[in-house]
C-alpha cells in the first residue's frame, strides 16, 4: 500500500508543478499595422441620437472600493432622473454625457455603464454592489488550484481578480464592445509603476505599446485600476515594437522642446515617450488612485491639448460640465491619541491613502483654477472690445477665443453636513469591496442628495432651463458661477 500511496503523492506534485509552470497572465496582443481610423478612440465614438456636443459633460470618478462605485452610482441614477432641453430636444441629463473617466472603484460602475448601458441600473446592484467581492476574492485565492497558480513568478492574484470581474461581472466583454456603443468615452486610470505616472487604457496608449486594444479585456483594465497596493499584485502588458506606419498623436509632435519643460502638454509627451522607449520591454500597473485619485487628470489633459480642446478650437462645444464624484475617505484620526506609533499595517495603509487624498484636493483645484482662469479671459476679452467700440470704434479688436460656459461640480461627503446628515458616517466607511445593503442603499441616497445640492449645479439646470425657455441667463448664475460659485 505505501508504494501506492508515494506513487500518487509523486503524481498529484507532478500535476501540480505542471500548473504552476503554466500559469500565464494574459498578454495584449501586437498589432501589426497602424491604423488611426481604427481602435477604442473618442474621435471615432458615434454620438447617442439625444447627444450633442453643444452641452459636453464628463463624469470622473474616484476610487474607494465599492463605496466609490455606490456612489457614482448614485449620481448616475440621478442624471438619469434630471430633465434637460437642448435644442428643442427633451432628454436627460445622462443623454448629454460624453466622456468617463474613471479609478479603482469607480472604475466599475463606469465600465458597466460603458458596455451595458441601461441594464446598470436593472442589475448593477446585484452583481456587483451587494455583493461581497473581497470574499470572493479570498475563496477564489483559497482553491487549492489558485494557490498554486499564484506561486508562478508570471501569475498573481490581479490575474485571479481579473478572471472573478471577467466571468461573474463583465461578461467576457473587450474593448471592441465599447467602442461598438459608442459615447461616453470611458477612460479606466491606472497607475505605471515604473516612472509613476498615470496609464490609460485607450487606443492612444495602446498604440505607443504597440498593441491592440480592441481585442483586451475590459475586465482586465477594472482590475488594474483597482489594484490597491499590498492587497493584490500589479497587472501586467507587453511593450512591443510600434506597430508599422506608427504616427504619434498630434499634440505630441513638438511638444518635448526644452523651452516648453514646464508645461501639461510637455509632461504628457514625456509620459507617451516612456512607452516609446522599447527598452521598457513590460508595463507594470497597479490601483490609479496613486497617480490620480478622482480621474480628473485625463479629462485636465483632454482640455488642454486633446480631444477636448480640439471640440473647443472647432467651436462644437457650448457648455463644458465637469462633475467630480469624490469618495474621498477620511477616517477619524485615532492615532494621535496613542502612546506607541502605529503597526506596520497602519503605516501602510496610511501612506497608499493619504498622499491620495491630499493629491486629490489639489487636483480639484487646479481644475477649477485652470478652467476659470478661461471664462476670465473671455469676461475680459469681451469688456476690452466693448471699451474699444465704444472709444475707438475704428481700432482693432482683440481676438476671441471661442467661447464656453464651464461648470465644475464636486460631489462629496463632506459638504452632507450642509444638507443635513453627518458627513462622518460616510468619511469613515471602509474602502473594501464588501459593504452591507443599509450602507449601499445610504450611499445611493447621499450622492443624489449632494449633486441637488451643489450651487454649481443648480446654476447649470437654471442656464440650461433659462435658454431652453428663451429667456435671459438668471443674474444670479454669471459666467464662473458654474466653477466658483457666486
Amino acid at each position: 500500500m505505501a508504494p501506492r500511496i508515494s506513487r500518487s503523492l509523486i503524481f498529484i506534485l507532478l500535476w501540480l508543478i505542471q500548473i504552476a509552470a503554466c500559469a500565464q497572465y494574459p498578454l495584449n496582443q501586437q498589432n501589426d499595422r497602424f491604423d488611426k481610423q481604427a481602435g477604442y478612440r473618442f474621435e471615432h465614438l458615434q454620438r447617442g441620437p439625444r447627444n450633442t456636443d453643444e452641452l459636453f459633460v464628463c463624469l470622473a470618478f474616484s476610487g474607494g472600493g465599492t463605496r466609490a462605485a455606490a456612489l457614482a452610482y448614485g449620481v448616475m441614477e440621478e442624471l438619469r432622473k434630471t430633465p434637460i432641453k437642448v435644442q428643442g430636444v427633451e432628454k436627460s441629463l445622462l443623454d448629454e454625457v460624453d466622456v468617463i473617466s474613471s479609478v479603482s472603484g469607480g472604475s466599475f460602475t463606469a465600465a458597466y455603464y460603458g458596455l451595458f448601458r441601461e441594464k446598470l441600473f436593472a442589475d448593477f446592484r446585484t452583481k456587483f454592489l451587494e455583493r461581497n467581492i473581497q470574499g470572493a476574492l479570498i475563496a477564489k485565492l483559497l482553491n487549492p488550484v489558485n494557490l498554486v497558480r499564484v506561486a508562478s513568478p508570471w501569475f498573481g492574484r490581479i490575474d485571479l481578480a481579473a478572471e472573478l470581474y471577467d466571468r461573474e461581472v463583465f461578461a467576457e466583454a473587450t474593448f471592441a464592445r465599447l467602442e461598438e456603443n459608442g459615447r461616453p468615452f470611458v477612460i479606466l486610470n491606472a497607475t505605471n509603476l515604473g516612472p509613476g505616472r498615470r496609464f490609460d487604457f485607450t487606443q492612444e496608449y495602446f498604440d505607443a505599446l504597440g498593441s491592440r486594444l480592441d481585442l483586451y479585456p475590459v475586465s482586465r483594465a477594472v482590475a488594474a485600476s483597482s489594484a490597491f497596493p499590498f492587497l493584490l499584485t500589479p497587472l501586467s502588458l507587453k511593450n512591443y515594437p510600434q506597430a508599422k506606419g506608427y504616427d504619434p498623436p498630434w499634440w505630441y509632435k513638438g511638444a518635448l522642446a526644452e523651452k516648453d519643460w514646464f508645461t501639461r502638454r510637455y509632461d504628457a509627451a514625456k509620459n507617451l515617450d516612456f512607452y516609446k522607449d522599447k527598452q521598457n520591454a513590460y508595463v507594470h500597473l497597479m490601483d490609479g488612485g496613486l497617480a490620480d485619485n478622482i480621474g480628473v487628470r485625463a479629462i485636465l489633459d483632454a482640455y488642454a491639448h486633446g480631444f477636448i480642446h480640439q471640440k473647443i478650437l472647432d467651436g462644437d462645444i457650448k457648455r463644458l460640465v465637469l462633475i467630480v464624484v469624490n469618495a474621498r475617505t477620511e477616517a477619524e484620526d485615532r492615532l494621535s491619541r496613542k502612546t506607541s506609533p502605529p503597526w506596520i499595517i497602519t503605516v501602510a495603509e496610511k501612506t497608499a491613502t493619504v498622499a491620495m487624498d491630499n493629491y486629490s484636493f489639489e487636483s480639484i483645484a487646479q481644475l477649477r483654477g485652470e478652467l476659470y482662469r478661461r471664462v476670465q479671459i473671455q469676461e475680459d476679452t469681451d469688456a476690452c472690445n466693448r471699451r474699444l467700440d465704444q472709444y475707438c470704434p475704428g481700432a482693432p479688436k482683440f481676438i476671441e477665443s471661442k467661447k464656453v460656459d464651464i461648470y465644475v461640480v464636486e460631489v462629496n461627503f463632506k459638504a452632507a453636513e450642509f444638507i443635513g446628515e453627518d458627513p462622518r458616517y460616510y468619511l469613515n466607511l471602509p474602502t473594501t469591496f464588501s459593504l452591507g445593503k443599509e450602507q449601499i442603499e445610504k450611499l445611493m441616497a447621499i450622492g443624489p442628495k449632494l449633486l441637488q445640492a451643489s450651487p454649481q449645479y443648480q446654476c447649470l439646470l437654471k442656464v440650461l432651463q433659462a435658454e431652453a425657455e428663451g429667456r435671459p441667463r438668471p443674474k444670479d448664475c454669471p459666467p464662473g458661477a458654474g466653477i466658483m460659485g457666486n
